[in-house]
């Protein structure tokens, strides 16, 4: 019985690094989203609109390209990453 609730333990704080470590990738994620859409495109537009970047500004850049790319970057490094956490705790698909 000792065995059991030592297992269920064991499985419990596996289960919470799994989820921490799955949230901290999600607001990672976001941040990065939120700076590039909003910080990037919106509100730091004004200072980057002196560096010329294909025939535009940098700002106008990130608001219509840059941010497209980010995105799709985002996008591959989480499923990436969370491939490589679910192998790390063992609830990998096969």
């Amino acid at each position: 019985m000792a065995d059991q609730t030592t297992n269920t333990a064991q499985a419990a704080k596996a289960d919470k690094g799994y989820w921490q470590a799955n949230v901290r990738i999600i607001i990672v994620s976001l941040v990065i989203w939120a700076l590039v859409s909003f910080g990037f495109g919106i509100l730091l537009r004004p200072l980057l609109s002196g560096i010329a970047v294909g025939g535009t500004d940098l700002g106008f850049w990130f608001a219509q390209q840059g941010s497209i790319l980010v995105f799709l970057g985002l996008i591959f490094f989480y499923a990436w990453r969370m491939n490589k956490l679910d192998a790390e705790y063992g609830v990998d698909e096969e």
